[in-house]
């Protein structure tokens, strides 16, 4: 979308001018988040949580590669080299590992409230299917490199952690011992997965920063949605990014630092197992082998199927924890109402708070021990996930007759538009 109303960089010292001319680096760095760029100006706080997660990314890049420094990535002495040598010998270094292991939780709770705004505020609809996507993207690269970082500490739920998730993909009909053996190096944990597992926890966050560049891209095209879902209409409807977004912006990254560094310094073992703080046993079995928080709802799909239907429950468990995620791939398309915003669809707001309960339960269950109250629990849940999207979702954006829109952005954060 162009926006014939936004500024254009201009150097006047000639410095700037030689640079820009051969190397139009403060041109773009204006066009994206200066007065070049202009937004909508009724954007809420959920809008600051892209922001938050590339904060997120930033703060975990930066002590990842101090960390990695000194990480031995061998099964004899990973677990020494975290615990001791990183926590007590390195300066500084206990504030470093809190910092990378708690950065990893912030970094995926601003990354779903991100995406559960992109669900309410239908972000994910047309122009901005692509960015939408290349959200998902992120978020499966986020996943794979958490669960390799997850393993480094090379604890008791580390190696068993790397163990049972690796060993589903055994599942996999006629390839899947050969799927596990190459991601493992061999027939279970040992050093060859953690160098591979190091290797590639070590390389995807610049993978990761290079899809954010072009998920920042996408959005530049179309420009920011807004909480309407109205599209802009005029130089009335913006404001430029810099410096009314900049400052919201900064005040979100304030709350954020509070928020992460109580929990580094205060709570820095909250978000952990305390498992993880003995050294990995391949003959002793934990009594409870979960992974981190962030993939309990996930688990407890996996862990829903527990009888064999055409083909072995494990693999259907597999293709179910798989498919949970690719699912948001067809979300634009699954959703067909031509109304973004929640606000003015009531049925499908009612469903995106009942969406919401039924993802708390598969988490709250996820992290909870294999009883069959809870994997019941897992199943219906597991159930209704799957059938929002595919089934409800579908039929409501067909059938639900949503509240009558603004005119106009600037009509709707001036109250002078009839909602009802």
């Amino acid at each position: 979308m162009s926006f014939p109303w936004a500024k254009h960089y201009e150097p006047k010292h000639p410095l700037m001018q030689w640079i820009d001319s051969r190397l139009p680096l403060p041109r773009f760095v204006y066009n994206a988040i200066g007065g070049g760029y202009p937004v909508p100006r009724n954007l809420n706080y959920f809008w600051n949580f892209g922001v938050l997660a590339g904060v997120a990314l930033v703060i975990q890049i930066v002590t990842g590669i101090v960390l990695a420094m000194h990480f031995h990535s061998s099964a004899a002495e990973a677990f020494n080299s975290v615990n001791v040598g990183i926590m007590r010998d390195v300066n500084a270094g206990w504030f470093l590992r809190f910092a990378h292991a708690n950065g990893a939780s912030m970094f995926f709770i601003v990354v779903y409230i991100h995406m559960f705004r992109g669900l309410y505020y239908g972000s994910y609809k047309a122009p901005r299917e692509m960015v939408w996507l290349l959200g998902v993207v992120i978020f499966l690269l986020m996943m794979a490199t958490a669960f390799m970082g997850y393993v480094l500490p090379w604890g008791q739920m580390s190696f068993w952690g790397a163990q049972v998730i690796t060993g589903f993909f055994s599942a996999i009909p006629v390839v899947g011992d050969w799927i596990r053996v190459w991601l493992l190096g061999g027939y279970a944990p040992d050093d060859a997965a953690l160098n591979r597992f190091f290797s590639l926890h070590y390389l995807l966050p610049f993978v990761i920063a290079g899809v954010i560049i072009l998920h920042i891209w996408a959005l530049h095209i179309p420009g920011s949605s807004n909480p309407t879902g109205v599209e802009v209409k005029g130089e009335q409807d913006t404001v430029p990014f810099h410096p009314y977004y900049t400052a919201k912006d900064g005040f979100g990254v304030g709350i954020f630092l509070i928020f992460f560094t109580a929990l580094v310094f205060f709570y820095p073992d909250a978000l952990g197992h305390p498992d993880n703080y003995i050294p990995a046993n391949p003959l002793s079995t934990p009594a409870h082998i979960v992974p981190e928080w962030y993939f309990w709802p996930f688990y407890a799909i996996l862990r829903a199927f527990t009888a064999d239907f055409i083909l072995p429950a494990k693999l259907w468990g597999v293709l179910a924890m798989f498919g949970s995620i690719l699912i948001l791939f067809f979300l634009p398309w699954l959703d067909k109402s031509p109304v973004r915003s929640a606000n003015y669809r009531p049925v499908y707001r009612t469903l995106f708070w009942v969406l919401m309960v039924d993802v708390l339960v598969l988490g709250y269950c996820g992290g909870s021990p294999a009883d069959p109250a809870y994997i019941i629990a897992s199943q219906l849940a597991s159930a209704y996930y799957f059938a929002h999207f595919l089934i409800i979702l579908p039929i409501v954006s067909r059938l639900e007759r949503p509240r009558p829109l603004p005119g106009s952005i600037t009509e709707a954060v001036l109250g002078t538009t009839k909602t009802a």
